[in-house]
């Protein structure tokens, strides 16, 4: 998810809390908890700061610091932060911030990029591809909560945010089975099968890989599916000299689940066709060819 995203469920998951014998340093505890919470694990974009992190870094985004077993060392680490700066002692904290890093790190789990939630025991990218990386579901049902809980005396706004908590889950769980049938469907007519949510619910991307044919189909189980583009990969091409001279051209093809090779007179690259938009994908890698 992107960060808003992941800030308004930081603050819903506030929300949810039920404060009424709560101080204020425990209230102020709590709303960094979750707040860190909800953002920690995307920490990882400080490896740019390096050559070698700006090579890995499609790897490395979204990598460790988003593994499932990773989630206590990070609730330890912001339980003792809460500790820190508002000297409360209250176990709860801790079991609210691993609540916020497993809500982060398992919603992306959703999205066409993914996150090696396994590691550092697999490098599998696990995603499921059923939930675009900004929902404006989310946004809308956590609005609609907020405006609700306005009209509810303070001692029960929490149990508002409680059903949009609901709310938001059962949404993951339509988007997911559907894409479940759409996905199973094309796997029988394709060698190779991603899945990418569109904006609009219930609406995906099926890219299926036949031979050296790619293509992006629009798909619902509400309308016919409809072929968007057909990309043609040179599969043949020799990709040693593209690996050699751009790295980040090896760590695309490791990371993604299949690519579309590229050769022409001047050019010999690969990208993910998961990203294809107006004729180009910005997973991209390239090098030129001497004459």
């Amino acid at each position: 998810m992107d960060t808003i995203t992941h800030t308004l469920f930081g603050l819903t998951l506030y929300g949810a809390a039920n404060k009424s014998n709560m101080d204020k340093s425990h209230k102020r505890a709590l709303l960094l908890t979750t707040l860190v919470g909800s953002q920690i694990p995307d920490i990882d974009v400080v490896v740019n700061l390096t050559e070698t992190g700006r090579i890995m870094q499609q790897m490395w985004h979204r990598g460790l610091t988003h593994s499932f077993f990773l989630i206590p060392i990070w609730g330890i680490l912001i339980y003792y932060l809460s500790r820190l700066l508002f000297k409360v002692k209250d176990r709860r904290i801790f079991y609210w911030a691993i609540l916020a890093v497993f809500i982060h790190n398992t919603s992306d789990l959703f999205n066409t990029w993914g996150t090696g939630y396994l590691e550092p025991f697999s490098s599998y990218r696990v995603t499921f591809g059923t939930i675009p990386i900004v929902d404006f579901v989310f946004w809308f049902l956590i609005l609609a909560g907020f405006i609700v809980s306005r009209k509810k005396e303070a001692g029960e706004r929490y149990k508002v945010f409680r059903v949009v908590w609901l709310l938001m889950v059962a949404h993951v769980a339509i988007q997911s089975a559907q894409g479940y049938i759409i996905y199973n469907e094309a796997k029988e007519k394709y060698e190779d099968v991603a899945l990418a949510a569109g904006f609009v619910p219930t609406q995906f991307q099926v890219i299926g890989k036949d031979g050296n044919e790619v293509k992006i189909v629009k798909d619902s189980i509400f309308i016919k599916p409809e072929v968007e583009h057909t990309l043609i990969s040179k599969d043949e091409a020799d990709l040693a000299p593209l690996f050699e001279e751009n790295p980040r051209a090896k760590t695309l093809h490791e990371w993604s689940p299949f690519v579309v090779v590229v050769e022409e007179d001047n050019k010999l690259g690969i990208y993910d066709p998961r990203f294809y938009r107006n004729g180009e994908s910005f997973l991209y890698e390239f090098i030129k060819k001497q004459p």
